[in-house]
């Protein structure tokens, strides 16, 4: 081989090894970045799922029907309940005890 042909093959040979160290720190760099990705993207996800949360109590407390929702919810169940049970115990007392 000639000076020539040894110069194109160093030339060469140093430009590849350095494509090459490039790609490799590249790929971990890329690695990384997609753990980051997967970071943000379950954050975002709490987010909305809270958000939708949020956006469901604002809506029950603004709203007429939630008001009225919320009211039934807090005064009238609990004393439904307790004519229920009342309702059940007397009328297991008048047919003896039997279901």
């Amino acid at each position: 081989m000639n000076v020539a042909e040894w110069i194109i093959v160093a030339i060469l040979s140093t430009t590849l090894l350095l494509l090459l160290i490039l790609a490799i720190i590249l790929m971990f760099k890329l690695i990384d970045l997609s753990k980051e990705i997967k970071k943000v993207i379950i954050e975002s996800q709490d987010i909305a799922k809270n958000t939708n949360g949020i956006v469901a109590n604002v809506k029950g407390m603004t709203s007429f029907g939630g008001t009225i929702e919320s009211f039934i919810d807090k005064y009238v169940t609990p004393k439904l309940k307790e004519k229920m049970k009342e309702a059940k115990a007397k009328e297991r007392s008048e047919n003896g005890g039997k279901k």
